[in-house]
């Protein structure tokens, strides 16, 4: 059971109905926003500033996926693990490639540029500080400077609501094996895929 009361979309400031239009989702696509808009004013700025973030985002939807997935499996974020972005898989994920992500650096799927992307993920998920002029300069040989921001905006973004998300507990729209406690991951589970 979630930690936070979920807002029934009738309940959402009309703005943020209008913005999102709840009643063409499943519960779990309306997602976080059934507790951010306990707060409607700072919902509305999440969501233009993920709009934002999608229209003018430069990185291909697959690698996008593969960072958020080894980030929720350090982040612990049930819901997280358990979605599948539909852009990401009309650009090529499969779960085979979400299972690489037990190993990523052993990975043959995965591409050198989603590697060092993954690898930059992970640690900003897990020892931020370790993060060195050489992870940038691995960055540099696949992505250029714009492409490196968006990286960390994208990251950090998916590691502040991953955690946030993981300690609201927000399971019950998931399938079974995303629903108890303790240490799960990404692959090998049943997933949901959503827009």
């Amino acid at each position: 059971m979630s930690r936070i009361e979920k807002l029934a979309p009738e309940a959402w400031d009309v703005r943020l109905r209008e913005a999102v239009q709840p009643e063409a989702l499943t519960a779990l696509e309306q997602g976080l926003m059934r507790f951010f808009a306990h707060c409607p004013e700072q919902a509305l700025g999440l969501l233009r500033f993920s709009a934002a973030m999608r229209a003018g985002r430069r990185l291909p939807a697959r690698l996008v996926e593969l960072m958020r997935l080894r980030i929720a499996f350090h982040n612990q974020c049930r819901s997280c693990m358990a979605i599948r972005y539909q852009d990401a898989l009309a650009d090529g994920l499969t779960e085979a490639l979400v299972c690489s992500l037990e190993a990523p650096d052993e990975a043959a799927e995965l591409t050198p540029a989603e590697k060092a992307a993954i690898r930059y993920g992970e640690k900003l998920a897990t020892d931020h500080l370790a993060i060195s002029d050489s992870d940038y300069a691995e960055l540099r040989e696949h992505f250029s400077e714009a492409e490196i921001v968006e990286l960390g905006m994208t990251a950090a973004f998916f590691v502040g609501f991953g955690r946030l998300g993981a300690t609201w507990h927000m399971v019950e729209e998931l399938p079974e094996a995303f629903r108890g406690i303790g240490p799960i991951a990404p692959w090998g589970q049943d997933r949901i895929v959503v827009r």
